[in-house]
């Protein structure tokens, strides 16, 4: 809203009655910033409505949309409200979902029940770009939507949609099993200890003997 005012020329100025930031440009199309809670922002949009007798297929919502990738931007008019409380406060208090919205895709996060948290948090550096990108494209499609012809704001804004695909996360790598154990090396067999030298025999004896065993001598 702060860059539609920008390239519109507006000043927004906080207004307590309104409880939102208000400014009307050139054309008379009044720009409105909510000041209360998101569940709230119905308030200021009835009041001013009421006021200056506004109908509702004349009103253009703008809110973040978690079921589109970030990067698209795309206009409608009526339909549910898929859970949002800020839609669904003005769509209650104004009576009807037959307003218009500009539906800007912020993503999902892997979480489903974290979305609450997960719109305040800063988007990933690619995201950033691709919203920003949607913004600006959005914002070139706005003097069509203010003139009237919202169909052809939205045909020429989905011509140049842009989403931003999240990359998947790697799976987790398998734990590696264990090798095997290998058999243990056979252990080489203990050397036997030598024996201790006997006592030297008499030489007449012993050496005789010891030769009898080699040559098979009688002697």
């Amino acid at each position: 809203m702060e860059r539609l005012a920008v390239a519109r020329g507006v000043v927004l100025k906080k207004d307590n009655h309104y409880q939102a930031l208000v400014g009307r440009d050139a054309d008379g199309a009044w720009l409105v910033l909510p000041q209360t809670f998101m569940n709230a922002s119905g308030r200021a949009v009835q009041l001013l409505a009421g006021f200056f007798k506004i109908p509702a297929a004349e009103i253009l919502a703008v809110h973040d949309e978690l079921d589109f990738p970030a990067g698209t931007a795309r206009i409608k008019q009526g339909g549910g409200i898929a859970g949002h409380n800020g839609l669904k406060d003005i769509s209650q208090r104004l009576g009807t979902h037959d307003y218009w919205r500009l539906r800007l895709g912020v993503g999902r996060p892997g979480d489903k029940d974290s979305g609450a948290d997960y719109v305040l948090e800063k988007p990933a550096p690619e995201e950033r770009v691709a919203i920003e990108h949607a913004i600006a494209r959005s914002l070139e499609v706005m003097p069509l939507a203010l003139s009237g012809d919202l169909q052809g704001a939205m045909l020429k804004l989905h011509s140049q949609d842009k989403p931003v695909v999240k990359k998947a996360e790697p799976a987790p790598a398998e734990p590696k099993k264990p090798e095997p154990k290998r058999p243990d090396a056979k252990k080489p067999e203990a050397k036997q200890p030598e024996p201790a030298p006997q006592p030297e025999a008499k030489r007449s004896g012993g050496l005789k003997s010891f030769f009898k065993g080699l040559t098979g001598s009688r002697k």
